[in-house]
């Protein structure tokens, strides 16, 4: 068995209502200064957090203004604020853009080295400061990854930061944060989430010991996605202020919170593959949300990779429950299959042209997507940008 490097945050909480876990853990520390990176959907959220550190003697300086795909040039100003409050420790309570601006804002605030010179792996060279990550979508699992993606203007690329000091110190997967999430958001996310677990699995660097926390992540997003979205969509799903949720809307959460952590934790040892490397130049030049960019382009990914590794991708189509088939590569398809009728479930658009693309930016995009090797590499099945043409002219 060949060998494989696990590196996950020191420590992992899950639970609703575990966000009152990360107050009595940093109330434990001699940190005082902490940056609060969060949206302003989630304010409302975590208000009474807030308070309770404040009135504990905690000075915070909250940062609310980052964008679904944030800029180098957006990092740079935030880090920037981060150091002129000198900050001691930083939070990231939001979406996987808000965790990955907090995890760089935590890596950089005291270094001397510019993110603009550490995209790809391995180039930050200390640990930062101290940083919890609190995830409000389930998701990118970026809480427990050592990744962390920002947009480089100066080519209109998304590109990514991988090293073990982007590693929180400790993850809070409290599903409550997610209970308001529109139904829209918890499609793509959802579908991000699927897509992590999906593309570790049939990786072709895939491991025992990841294949367990890619399959279970499989079982619970596939199974729950359909109704977290319809329970999203429905008053009676979300409930009142005075009545609260429905027991199946929290039971839904959890499992979607609880898959989007398992394939966070396949991110680091095993990462993602042509999915992610094809969807990159959606959010880099069309600003396309990175989950969405995910869910339209996985069926045809899968159904392009499964002649390479069957079998895989019949086990991956029994964890969302489809019937064997005859041999691996009918009960393949049979997973395809279902990939394309849950996407269609939760208004995934089958077509880039719903997503405002125009068939004249293919060559564009296919020649970006060519430069995401560190992503491409890892696919089951090698990519030639011949092959990501026709991937993304198969959606039009």
């Amino acid at each position: 068995m060949k060998a494989i490097t696990l590196q996950q945050p020191q420590k992992i909480v899950f639970g609703t209502g575990c966000i009152k876990n990360f107050v009595e853990d940093y109330q434990k520390t001699a940190l005082r200064r902490l940056f609060v990176l969060t949206a302003p959907p989630i304010r409302p959220l975590i208000e009474e957090t807030l308070d309770v550190l404040q009135a504990a003697g905690i000075s915070m300086e909250v940062y609310q203004d980052i964008t679904a795909e944030p800029t180098l040039n957006d990092f740079n100003s935030i880090v920037e604020q981060a150091r002129r409050f000198r900050a001691d420790s930083v939070v990231g309570i939001g979406g996987g853009s808000v965790l990955d601006v907090a995890k760089l804002v935590a890596a950089f605030a005291p270094a001397d080295q510019q993110a603009e010179d550490c995209f790809g792996t391995g180039f930050i060279r200390q640990k930062g400061l101290w940083l919890a990550c609190l995830p409000t979508t389930a998701g990118t699992g970026s809480e427990v990854s050592p990744n962390a993606i920002l947009l480089d203007e100066r080519d209109h690329l998304k590109k990514g930061i991988v090293s073990p000091f982007l590693l929180a110190d400790a993850a809070y997967v409290d599903p409550r944060l997610t209970w308001t999430v529109p139904a829209k958001v918890t499609a793509d996310t959802g579908m991000d989430a699927l897509t992590h677990c999906i593309e570790a699995y049939t990786n072709k660097f895939a491991h025992p010991s990841v294949d367990i926390y890619a399959l279970q992540g499989i079982r619970l997003i596939s199974r729950n996605l359909e109704t977290a979205v319809r329970l999203a969509s429905s008053a009676d799903g979300r409930g009142s202020a005075t009545e609260g949720p429905s027991q199946e809307y929290i039971e839904a959460r959890e499992a979607l919170a609880f898959g989007s952590l398992y394939g966070g934790l396949c991110l680091g040892p095993v990462n993602t593959a042509a999915v992610h490397a094809l969807s990159y130049p959606l959010g880099g030049e069309f600003h396309i949300p990175h989950g969405l960019s995910n869910a339209i382009l996985l069926p045809s990914v899968m159904k392009f990779n499964a002649e390479a590794c069957p079998q895989r991708y019949a086990d991956v189509a029994i964890a969302m429950g489809c019937t064997p088939g005859a041999n691996d590569e009918e009960t393949a398809q049979r997973g395809v299959d279902f990939i394309y009728q849950l996407a269609a479930s939760v208004g995934i658009p089958d077509k880039l042209t719903a997503l405002g693309i125009p068939q004249t930016a293919v060559d564009g995009m296919a020649r970006a997507a060519m430069e995401v090797q560190r992503l491409l590499k890892n696919n089951p099945r090698p990519v030639t940008e011949q092959d990501a043409r026709d991937i993304y002219n198969s959606l039009y």
